[in-house]
């Protein structure tokens, strides 16, 4: 039967997410959790959108990372190729490319590579053994069918960490599903991301749990607005993701008794919620504004905060090449720098194919 093959892919993919999704549902956030870097967003229009984005549907493939779902037609034959600057020498590059087949659906090839940079090695005694360069990665592909107003779409990743010549593996899967209306520009995304097994932990530990997240999203335009809002929920498996430092030193009453900060329904609430906006000046070109919550109090500083959880950037697109850049601000004393190209190269190989031959 047409398309049963991509069916099965896709059902094994929402079946293998939603079998890890409970049993994580009361783990908490935080250092407990194994490749963390899959939390990363890993492209510039991703970053710019506030980190995490399920519903923005357009033709950058490298939004596969964010929401399989989010695999259309307007990314056929498109390669998108992404370098993440981060504080101090970390660096992150990611690459994917989408094609359609009659059979298997619409399928995305995606690496994202991690890099810590360089580390001290030393012996007990203190005595340096030179550096080296721990470093994490994953290969996937990822499967899409559209029906109707719906995309279904599953990835299957397999990730790989390596810390000065000892290796962890896990295979990891995501899974989503978007709505796009018919005739407004309106979609909703839901996806349940970095659901897995850690194969093989290092040698002396134990298996550790994935960075599991389950977000739910929409965008729109407002008709005759030249701007595209979005609203995006996660960690939608666990509701308290407040932390509370217990060593903490809190604000001083009249009798100069301490008061420790408490939890907050209200900050809670927010950390769940990231929100973008791009204004659409053309086609060519599109400004971004994104907001996290979340990682703004995280990262903010003792006595301040600066613009932790925002970033911003930008969508140029010239002879063919679309270039997108995003400056996030991860905490006062720090930020990152995103830089996207992407080309379409079946339009690239035929209009090369197309040029007469010189005499």
């Amino acid at each position: 039967m047409k398309q049963l093959f991509a069916h099965r892919i896709l059902g094994l993919g929402f079946s293998l997410a939603m079998m890890t999704t409970l049993p994580a549902a009361a783990q908490q956030l935080g250092g407990s959790k194994v490749f963390p870097f899959l939390d990363l967003p890993a492209s510039a229009q991703q970053a710019a959108l506030g980190g995490t984005n399920v519903s923005n549907r357009n033709d950058d493939p490298l939004m596969l990372f964010a929401n399989p779902a989010l695999v259309n037609a307007d990314m056929d034959g498109r390669l998108a190729i992404s370098y993440i600057a981060y504080v101090s020498q970390m660096r992150q590059s990611t690459a994917a490319y989408v094609f359609n087949t009659q059979k298997l659906g619409r399928l995305g090839i995606g690496v994202n590579y991690f890099s810590y940079g360089d580390l001290e090695s030393y012996d007990p005694a203190g005595n340096s053994l030179g550096t080296f360069n721990p470093n994490e990665y994953t290969l996937s592909v990822t499967d899409a069918y559209t029906k109707g107003k719906f995309t279904y779409g599953a990835t299957l990743k397999f990730a790989m960490s390596s810390i000065a010549g000892s290796r962890s593996t896990a295979g990891v899967v995501d899974a989503g599903v978007v709505y796009k209306h018919p005739t407004e520009d309106f979609t909703v995304g839901l996806a349940v991301k970095n659901a897995g097994y850690q194969f093989s932990p290092y040698p002396g530990t134990s298996r550790g749990d994935l960075p599991l997240d389950v977000q739910l999203g929409a965008t729109i335009k407002p008709a005759h607005m030249p701007v595209r809002f979005s609203l995006t929920a996660h960690h939608l498996q666990q509701w308290d993701i407040q932390y509370i430092d217990p060593n903490a030193r809190g604000s001083l009453d009249e009798n100069n008794e301490e008061i420790k900060q408490k939890r907050s329904f209200g900050d809670n609430l927010a950390r769940h919620f990231t929100a973008s906006a791009a204004l659409l000046l053309g086609q060519n070109l599109h400004l971004r504004v994104g907001y996290n919550h979340l990682q703004r109090r995280e990262l903010a500083l003792v006595n301040t905060s600066g613009s932790a959880g925002l970033s911003f950037g930008a969508m140029l697109k010239i002879a063919g090449f679309q270039l997108d850049y995003t400056h996030a601000v991860l905490q006062a004393a720090g930020s990152s720098e995103y830089f996207t190209l992407a080309r379409n190269l079946d339009s690239l190989f035929k209009k090369k194919a197309e040029q007469p031959a010189s005499n």
